[in-house]
């Protein structure tokens, strides 16, 4: 009898990615069963997928009874959360994250892969305040202490983020055919880059395979180390355009934030710029993961080719 393998955000990038990767792989789809959890079961990925033999679900995060009915007789459980930058986003997150566990825990689970973040806030001793990764690391100590076994997944920057808030963007008429991209972080810091639609099953779908090995320890998730310096360059050499990394003064920055955005993404970039993106050693952590992943990463190079298209 195949195990039930709840997954939260399975219409999502991370969710979706790991649900279509366990679909797609024989030994993975012969052991387990998908159920998957959405917000809106009538999208057309939500349709996709029962069309491919998973089970589609609501839950509320905020609603544990409602839980524990989506995760009746699950044996494994994949947890994601979404972060909303408001006056509550740490907060929320935490609660929901916990909601989640807890009703895992009740309905008799074995096993939960959460996708987690750096503590920001314990690393740095209170320097730095991220609501969207304190909130992760946070849940990931709760989830340690509770009656069931668990593994955690840290995915990288997204490379999905250079076609969206960090995308490339004309400098001016004065300019044409130069692109600038911006930020506050040196432009020699590393960051670990992850396709995080394309590959996230292929880290999840790993501790799938053999859960006991991984018990109770963390994949830090990425194909490759590239500065914003790099992915410039990179981009410049693949668009055949003139792509530029500007650091851009923190209060400019903050003005293209939305308010309650301002602090916890400042402090992130800070953060990775001070102390790594996933802390002291983080390309060490990286090394050791791709080290146990049996399948081909994205590189940062085909994700550009496929997805960066600049006028």
């Amino acid at each position: 009898m195949s195990q039930l393998l709840v997954i939260f955000g399975a219409t999502g990038q991370q969710g979706g990615s790991l649900a279509n990767f366990v679909l797609s792989d024989p030994a993975l789809s012969a052991r387990y069963r998908i159920r998957g959890i959405a917000r809106d079961v009538s999208k057309p990925a939500a349709e996709a997928l029962r069309a491919r033999g998973a089970e589609i679900v609501s839950a509320d995060l905020e609603d544990p009874e409602s839980l524990k009915t989506a995760l009746a007789e699950a044996d494994t459980i994949f947890i994601t959360t979404r972060t909303i930058y408001d006056e509550q986003t740490k907060e929320r997150e935490v609660r929901q994250g916990k909601n989640a566990a807890d009703a895992a825990v009740a309905v008799g689970a074995k096993y939960v892969i959460y996708s987690t973040e750096v503590h920001c806030e314990v690393v740095t001793k209170g320097k730095y305040r991220v609501a969207a990764y304190d909130s992760r690391g946070e849940v990931e100590a709760y989830i340690r202490t509770l009656p069931i076994k668990s593994a955690f997944y840290a995915p990288g920057s997204f490379m999905q983020n250079l076609v969206t808030g960090m995308a490339p963007r004309p400098v001016g008429e004065d300019q044409p055919g130069v692109y600038a991209i911006a930020n506050i972080t040196p432009g020699d810091a590393p960051f670990p880059w992850i396709d995080v639609a394309a590959d996230t099953g292929k880290f999840v779908g790993v501790i799938l395979a053999d859960p006991d090995k991984f018990n109770g320890k963390t994949l830090y998730a990425a194909s490759e180390f590239r500065s914003y310096d790099e992915v410039a360059e990179r981009i410049s050499a693949l668009t055949g355009k003139t792509v530029k990394y500007v650091v851009m003064p923190e209060e400019k920055f903050r003005s293209f934030l939305p308010v309650h955005a301002q602090e916890p993404i400042v402090n992130m970039f800070k953060f990775c710029a001070e102390y790594g993106y996933y802390g002291p050693g983080g390309e060490r952590l990286v090394e050791e993961t791709t080290a146990v992943i049996p399948h081909r990463l994205t590189t940062l190079d085909e994700y550009i080719k496929a997805n960066i298209k600049l006028a």
